[in-house]
């Protein structure tokens, strides 16, 4: 198959279906170059739903290889205009926000507002509300920060020293639209885990990213080591806490650091402690929002391995630049 036939208006899905939809065995992996094809086709609406419904569902049953996450990234980044970030001392980093918290306090606010006031420019994107959990976007509201919706809005956040806030739907909403999808199909689909690996900068920036079940470490480890094109920044690669990029505050996870494709632990997983930090009372936005306000003005103690995330981040942003 040619990666020519994205040029197409109307794009024949059928003969990469049957590639990839023979059951778990016998389903063959796309090229990077027909993957980048196929999803630019599911992201310009030039797949009918049918077709687009059995690739989902195929894809999920397989499983996306190194090379098939790497052409739906190329499809996926080629689909939104990039950020610019200010000149600084630091490069831009990027913290997606897509899981919010269901029982722990959602502390990803604390850790953007921490690199924030460092000089840090940091995006958070990620989406605004999800039925029975905490977003970073709710938090971020009841502190004073609005969402972000379009550049101008991102870099005037960055000139007050804040964190911008992005929602996916605004930052890229080709990508938002096969979000969604999981409403009709209940089904995660592969945009998932693109929208925790993107770079929205036009500059190299350091990537915060989580996965949630040990399988996507491998296949990550993978695509930082061989795939991505180290131009684009650095990464670190760990466990969510709830899906989250933000450390736990009872435990430090391992922390993988990609610079130039080569990888080192940069932080080592720690047993969890017997007794939990200071915490917020109650997961609420509100009162979350009200707990990370009193850890800024020194007046709760921030979580010993969110500040050593902190350290971590400033030391490579900075080397970065």
């Amino acid at each position: 198959m040619s990666s020519s036939l994205d040029s197409f208006e109307n794009f024949n899905a059928a003969p990469f279906i049957r590639e990839i939809g023979r059951g778990k065995k016998g389903a063959r992996d796309l090229s990077r170059d027909d993957a980048r094809a196929l999803y630019a086709a599911m992201l310009d609406g030039r797949m009918s739903d049918l077709e687009m419904g059995g690739f989902l569902i195929a894809m999920r049953i397989k499983g996306e290889s190194v090379q098939e996450i790497a052409g739906f990234l190329e499809a996926a980044e080629a689909s939104f205009e990039k950020l610019q970030a200010p000149d600084c001392e630091f490069a831009p980093m990027v913290i997606p926000s897509y899981n919010g918290s269901r029982q722990m306090p959602n502390l990803t606010p604390l850790l953007a507002m921490l690199l924030a006031r460092e000089g840090v420019p940091v995006l958070v994107h990620g989406v605004s509300t999800d039925t029975g959990r905490v977003t970073t976007a709710e938090i971020l509201a009841q502190m004073g920060l609005p969402p972000c919706n379009d550049a101008n809005d991102v870099a005037a956040a960055f000139a007050r020293g804040e964190p911008a806030f992005m929602p996916v739907a605004a930052l890229a909403p080709k990508l938002d639209r096969l979000l969604q999808i999981r409403r009709v199909l209940g089904l995660r689909n592969s945009t998932h885990m693109l929208v925790k690996i993107m770079q929205p900068f036009a500059q190299p920036a350091l990537r915060l990213v989580s996965y949630t079940h040990p399988e996507y470490l491998t296949m990550l480890c993978n695509y930082f080591s061989e795939a991505a094109p180290a131009a684009r920044g650095d990464v670190f690669l760990m466990r969510g806490t709830e899906g989250e990029t933000v450390a736990h505050a009872k435990r430090a996870q391992a922390v993988e650091w990609f610079h130039n494709n080569q990888r080192t632990t940069l932080i080592e997983r720690q047993e969890p402690v017997d007794e939990m930090p200071p915490m917020p009372a109650s997961s609420d936005a509100m009162t979350t929002a009200a707990w990370i306000g009193a850890a800024l003005a020194g007046k709760q103690p921030v979580p010993q391995p969110i500040a050593e995330q902190v350290v971590q981040c400033l030391q490579v942003a900075r080397q970065m630049k």
